[in-house]
């Protein structure tokens, strides 16, 4: 109960940290007033296997069943949820005279980022602990890496990262400003960026390439397919703020590749963090 209780003031730090930027970002605040509910919908949908997964490797303590995956994915939720109208009320974003749809607008859409905060702020809030190194806090021993485990993290630090920068209006415009050369070289340079966080430039969390193994085996198993996942985040946020609405199809490609670069390197640390 002790473990649980600390896990859970962690992921209300963790709530706190990761949120915070997206908190106070107006152009957020606007979105939660006019984007499409049944869009906000599916993005709450969404997100809960979204929480079931990420619980199950990184909950508020030892997960050993789907059960306890479960609750503490329903726990990250309602933190996300209480933080989120907590620190919109306390700005003044949230008022007596808000409409009640704009209300449960607002919260909504800053409750996905939160919620999945709450349960990184366990992996990233536990005491300085290597994952490799068992304590009262570390991951379980029987969730070692794989390719899907991987991909799957990728997917996460791509849609956290992407929530922050896709409200804003400089992505539609520096897609606008960026000709098909600048494009390609925007693919290449996130991709060397996912490749090289994770396998070259030693950091925490570094992953080896086995000995005998062929280099570019890294970068066709994981890092392409990793970018693949990526775009597709890009397209999802999109969508879901309305920013491929009456959009010619040329243009939306460049919208996804330009937020894709920034999701690129919320995929890469996700894979060193996480």
């Amino acid at each position: 109960m002790r473990s649980f209780l600390i896990g859970l003031g962690r992921g209300a730090a963790g709530a706190l940290l990761f949120a915070v930027p997206m908190l106070m970002t107006m152009e957020l605040w606007e979105l939660g007033d006019y984007t499409e509910r049944s869009r906000l919908l599916v993005m709450l949908f969404l997100n809960i296997p979204l929480l079931f997964f990420l619980a199950h490797q990184i909950g508020f303590e030892r997960t050993f069943t789907w059960r306890q995956a479960a609750r503490d994915a329903t726990i990250a939720f309602g933190l996300g949820i209480l933080i989120s109208a907590v620190m919109l009320a306390m700005m003044g974003i949230l008022k007596p005279e808000t409409s009640f749809t704009s209300i449960i607008g607002r919260i909504a859409i800053q409750s996905v980022p939160a919620s999945i905060g709450a349960l990184l702020g366990r992996s990233q809030l536990g005491g300085g602990a290597r994952q490799n190194e068992p304590d009262e806090g570390a991951v379980p021993d029987h969730l070692s890496p794989n390719f899907a485990r991987e991909l799957f993290l990728m997917g996460v630090g791509a849609l956290f990262l992407n929530l922050n920068v896709a409200p804003t209006e400089e992505v539609i415009l520096i897609s606008y400003k960026m000709t098909p050369w600048h494009a390609l070289a925007t693919i290449l340079v996130s991709i060397a960026i996912m490749h090289a966080f994770v396998y070259a430039v030693s950091f925490r969390g570094t992953h080896q390439i086995p000995e005998g193994e062929p280099r570019w085996h890294a970068l066709f198993r994981f890092t392409l397919p990793g970018y693949v996942i990526t775009m597709l985040i890009s397209l999802y946020v999109l969508w879901i703020f309305g920013r491929l609405d009456d959009t010619a199809a040329s243009q939306i490609l460049m919208s996804a590749i330009v937020l894709s670069f920034p999701g690129a390197i919320g995929a890469a640390s996700a894979r060193l963090i996480l």
